[in-house]
């Protein structure tokens, strides 16, 4: 049985403590926030203590993983905490917002001799998924063009989400996300170039780059977290072969709040017209934190993101961010 922390118990810690009670190998035995009314509310469904301090629940709680789902300007205080204790830690993405705090991070994991994962729900996507699959295994023949897109009105979650020094804005909150989704499936980034708008506080939330990877991959990917209000949560894929095509589209509620009844559709293009394909819409938060529980369990490297892949996509994130800045193509 893995005994879990969970720290921070916003709409994120939520979410984690329902995936986690539908595992058998999984328990939460402590929760963390500062915000004692929210704090004692998820500790109380998990049925453990809740915590205000995390050195006293690291401390005196049974605790095998600290579950980081704070904002992402904390991240790296509690990441720290967690590798202090010798405790495996999966952290929320955007995992930080620079190199240097991200290395302090992976090196304290590994000097403690424990694991670091990063929740990266997409690679978990059921959708996603199946693109991945089909561009593995040549069905789509050779690779022209991918695009990704995800469309979403701004969080309304809290103030922090808005300032660019506290989560790094739409480039690091929802760019990341299809970032992340095609360095998984094409490898690393040779290029980019980024075009895009600031809102008034200096987040990159409206953003378009254009990504050439090292195996000649050309791919675009656009996000925008500032939609008129009441734009459905929209996101798309298309991986374009010279045999078949695989095209994804999902229109949801606000923020991903309503899931359950979104409209997804995946179709095949190609010889034999269009196909559209049946797709098990299960749970990607469930199947992401079964996957880095179960490695945990089991004592195994969690492989579906490595420290590597974590350090890459940060590094295209951030020459992202640079080209947005001074308008020139960035070399990795």
């Amino acid at each position: 049985m893995v005994r879990i922390a969970i720290i921070g118990a916003g709409f994120m810690g939520k979410t984690h403590l329902t995936a986690y009670k539908a595992m058998k190998n999984a328990k939460v035995t402590a929760v963390c926030d500062l915000n004692e009314a929210q704090g004692r509310a998820l500790a109380e469904e998990a049925g453990c203590q809740w915590y205000s301090n995390g050195d006293e629940m690291l401390t005196t709680a049974e605790v095998d993983v600290v579950d980081i789902c704070l904002p992402t300007f904390l991240h790296e205080q509690y990441a720290l905490l967690g590798a202090k204790y010798k405790k495996h830690i999966i952290c929320e993405k955007p995992v930080t917002l620079t190199m240097e705090s991200l290395d302090r991070m992976l090196n304290a994991a590994e000097e403690a001799g424990v694991q670091f994962a990063v929740g990266q729900a997409v690679r978990f996507w059921p959708e996603y998924v199946k693109a991945k699959e089909l561009y593995e295994s040549g069905a789509l023949g050779k690779v022209k063009y991918a695009r990704a897109s995800r469309l979403s009105v701004h969080p309304a979650w809290s103030e922090w989400y808005r300032r660019p020094e506290n989560s790094g804005g739409g480039l690091f909150d929802l760019h990341l996300h299809d970032i992340d989704y095609l360095c998984y499936i094409f490898g690393k980034v040779r290029q980019v170039y980024a075009v895009g708008q600031q809102n008034e506080l200096g987040s990159w939330n409206h953003v378009a780059t254009s990504l050439t990877f090292e195996n000649g991959v050309k791919a675009t990917s656009e996000s925008i977290i500032e939609m008129p209000e009441g734009f459905p949560f929209t996101m798309e894929l298309n991986v374009v072969g010279d045999q078949h095509a695989v095209c994804y589209r999902m229109r949801a509620g606000t923020n991903l709040e309503d899931v359950a009844s979104a409209v997804r559709e995946t179709w095949l293009y190609g010889e034999g017209g269009a196909q559209m394909l049946e797709v098990d819409p299960y749970d990607a938060y469930q199947c992401e934190l079964e996957h880095f529980i179960n490695h945990i369990d089991a004592g195994t490297p969690i492989t579906a993101i490595t420290p590597s892949d974590i350090r890459h996509v940060l590094q295209v994130i951030l020459a992202i961010k640079t080209s947005l800045e001074t308008g020139e193509t960035v070399q990795l």
